[in-house]
């Protein structure tokens, strides 16, 4: 069955567990996290407490958001203690990685994909395939702060250029280099009104 949600509840974030190199990157998790508060939406991720995704959920709790931590028990105590857990407004544990996904994908009406590694991307591509499947039409974000994501878009042209990103139009994940013009356009895709151009850029 498809998913298609109007009504925008509920954010996803998928972002790096550790702070990388560029403070940049862990402001825009704080950035992010304050308008999602702001905003009167919620967060669902990882769970961690660490890196940028401890930037994205202290940014939210710390302007009276709600925070959904969906963490495997295998990484608790290395992405976040079960003290720090005790300070989110809800935690799922799950069994493994597959069953924290897909936790993660029913609890979403959006995704946004801050700066991270290889389980960030990999969150991501899950999402936009399942998107290229017809299974979901949810609004799907790069964050692409200081130009982390161009080396994937330039590989999402090349792919589509190449003739293997078959119904595209399902693929269409927006592309915002600004944190504080995220929500703006989640909204604004899922009141399917469409999305200042100025701000958002289509693949």
């Amino acid at each position: 069955m498809t998913e298609n949600r109007s009504e925008i509840r509920n954010i996803c974030v998928y972002c790096g567990s550790q702070p990388g190199r560029d403070p940049s990157h862990l402001q825009a998790g704080r950035t992010l996290g304050k308008a999602i508060a702001e905003s009167g939406l919620r967060l669902v991720y990882g769970g961690g407490m660490r890196g940028i995704m401890g930037a994205v959920a202290s940014g939210v709790m710390s302007h009276g958001g709600k925070v959904l931590g969906i963490i495997p028990e295998f990484l608790m105590d290395k992405e976040a203690s079960k003290h720090e857990l005790t300070s989110l407004t809800e935690v799922i544990v799950t069994t493994d990685m597959h069953q924290r996904k897909h936790r993660m994908f029913e609890e979403a009406d959006a995704f946004v994909t801050l700066p991270g590694g290889i389980g960030t991307l990999e969150e991501i591509v899950e999402i936009m395939t399942w998107a290229q499947l017809g299974r979901h039409r949810k609004p799907m974000v790069f964050a692409n702060i200081n130009g982390f994501w161009d080396p994937m878009l330039s590989l999402l042209d090349h792919m589509r250029g190449q003739g293997f990103i078959h119904t595209g139009h399902l693929v269409q994940p927006l592309v915002i280099d600004k944190a504080e013009d995220i929500i703006p356009a989640i909204l604004a895709a899922g009141a399917g009104n469409g999305a200042d151009q100025a701000v958002i850029e289509k693949l």
